[in-house]
């Protein structure tokens, strides 16, 4: 009774898969109802599969779906410099109090991974750099053990710090792992389906998203940085050929007026205090987006509007100025609303960015491609092609060789394949075009067991055994070659999915849950078939 319960609570997890399309209807119905979209034609769709019965479908991947498919690089340069520019301040707030001794601090040119800072008076060099090494903070991480973030030295009238190289193996690390998560936030908050968001050598992320409709689409969604920051303004400048001096930046405005300002570099706060974000409409009743700091920037972006009554303050996303207010009073709270010329589009993909975080990096996409659902469908059309042969080939082979055993092998290895697809709903598996070859394999691999127990039972057979004995040690003997030829072949499954990527990991899902179910068909769905068989019958002889 435990057999057929299993069997039968797997073949009710895969029925679904059947009715594909009403299914992924209900299913997206629910979501969209959950989410606050309860009308009739939802409704409708969700009524398309009864809710008392499973829902969970095996998805399609990329190659079977179509979708899109990006390579991205992570520019981690542009983090070394934004770490260089708040090291700058630190270093600025540190030597103020001490200039009747240093003299006067002047920031100087420097590559991106360096901050360099002239001093007016070297003769008391030592006291600077006393001071300054006072910045330096072991390395987090377990690669950067004992060694210190930023390395520090002098030449003449300048101290230069840089970032270590131990600390530079850390940043690389924390942010691959940031932009890993934010991408993969990014998507799940627009709701497609299974993505594939993967790392890929030292600084490339892999994304394939099935189901969207073209690379362009999903460009849109992740490339944005929609880094935000407020920094304060120095002055405007007509044109962008304009000097902003040491420690500034020049940034065009997103208006298009071909206005330009020069800010103070290091920003007051920025996106990453950012706790929500949400589309809404500015005072004219334009489309706009409100956003909420959090404890810490609520508390700075507060001490600053109050400090700073009637200067101007730049909102900045991007490296384009959306908007520069001059602060009319103190702003308690740490919440405020972001206005311009949007549409009611580009709000709300503005939020869902905001709301998802700035990526640490800009990405840059090496690869591209939109790979159309009919190109998919041909996949799916010939994987059932090929698994219908296979399977039918098998058949007709097991009956002819070991007649009513052979039939009892294939009823078993039916069951078998409704198995599979009961375990990849369950897990909620990506079925690829190379996981259908592992079912098709799993197919010729699922009679291997019954074949070696047959034949054990034949050889018992000749050797005067009766039926009852013979079929008892056919089982028996055969049993630690089925258990030693299926482990060895797991074991390259697991190796797959541990060491492959992407459709490698398909194909080892499939060939090890296979060679799970086909094991447990072989080994006790056949068995009781035959034991059942034999106990009605009781034949005095058997033919295998």
């Amino acid at each position: 009774m435990l057999i057929w319960a299993v069997c039968l609570f797997g073949l009710v997890m895969a029925a679904p898969n059947g009715f594909y399309t009403r299914v992924e209807n209900h299913n997206d119905a629910v979501q969209a109802i959950e989410n606050g979209e309860d009308t009739p034609s939802q409704q409708e769709l969700k009524a398309q599969w009864p809710d008392y019965l499973p829902s969970s479908l095996v998805n399609l991947g990329l190659d079977l779906r179509g979708g899109a498919h990006l390579l991205a690089e992570v520019e981690v340069e542009q983090v070394y410099e934004a770490r260089m520019d708040a090291t700058w301040v630190e270093i600025r707030q540190l030597l103020r109090p001490e200039r009747a001794v240093i003299g006067g601090i002047r920031q100087q040119p420097s590559p991106a991974d360096e901050v360099r800072v002239k001093i007016g008076n070297p003769e008391n060099m030592a006291q600077a750099l006393q001071l300054v090494r006072t910045l330096a903070r072991p390395v987090q991480s377990l690669s950067g053990v004992g060694a210190n973030d930023i390395d520090i030295s002098a030449n003449g009238d300048t101290i230069t710090v840089s970032l270590s190289d131990a600390e530079k193996t850390a940043t690389d690390e924390r942010t691959m792992q940031q932009s890993l998560e934010i991408v993969r936030r990014r998507i799940d908050e627009v709701g497609t389906r299974e993505p594939t968001i993967q790392r890929q050598g030292r600084d490339r992320i892999l994304i394939q998203v099935p189901g969207i409709g073209s690379a362009a689409e999903l460009k849109a969604i992740i490339g944005t940085t929609a880094r935000l920051t407020f920094n304060p303004v120095v002055r405007i400048a007509s044109d962008a050929s304009a000097e902003p001096g040491v420690g500034n930046i020049i940034v065009p405005s997103i208006d298009g007026t071909g206005q330009f300002y020069i800010l103070e570099k290091a920003p007051v706060v920025s996106g990453e205090d950012l706790v929500d974000a949400q589309p809404s409409f500015d005072q004219n009743g334009g489309p706009a987006v409100s956003f909420r700091f959090n404890t810490s920037g609520a508390r700075i972006f507060g001490d600053y509007t109050a400090e700073n009554i009637g200067s101007p303050f730049a909102i900045v996303l991007d490296n384009e100025v959306v908007s520069a207010p001059n602060i009319r009073d103190h702003i308690p709270g740490g919440s405020g609303i972001i206005s311009g010329n949007f549409t009611l589009e580009e709000s709300t993909n503005l939020a869902v960015l905001l709301r998802a975080g700035a990526l640490p990096a800009e990405l840059t996409f090496l690869e591209e491609r939109t790979i159309g659902p009919e190109l998919g469908q041909d996949s799916i059309d010939a994987g059932k092609v090929a698994t219908m042969v296979a399977f039918i080939a098998v058949l007709v082979f097991m009956a002819l060789s070991y007649g009513l055993f052979g039939i009892f092998a294939n009823i078993a290895l039916i069951i078998n394949v409704g198995l599979i697809f009961g375990l990849l709903s369950m897990i909620g598996a990506t079925l690829t075009l190379p996981g259908i070859a592992g079912i098709v394999l799993t197919v010729g691999m699922a009679v291997d067991a019954n074949v070696l127990v047959f034949e054990r039972i034949r050889e018992e057979l000749k050797n005067a055994k009766g039926p009852a004995r013979a079929i008892e040690l056919g089982y028996e003997k055969a049993l630690s070659a089925i258990i030693d030829a299926n482990i060895t072949t797991f074991i390259t499954a697991v190796i797959l999915f541990a060491m492959g990527s992407g459709p490698v990991r398909g194909f080892a899902i499939t060939l090890g849950l296979g060679i799970m179910t086909s094991v447990f068909t072989a080994i006790y769905v056949t068995r009781l078939l035959v034991v059942m068989w034999f106990e009605r019958k009781r034949p005095k002889t058997i033919e295998v």
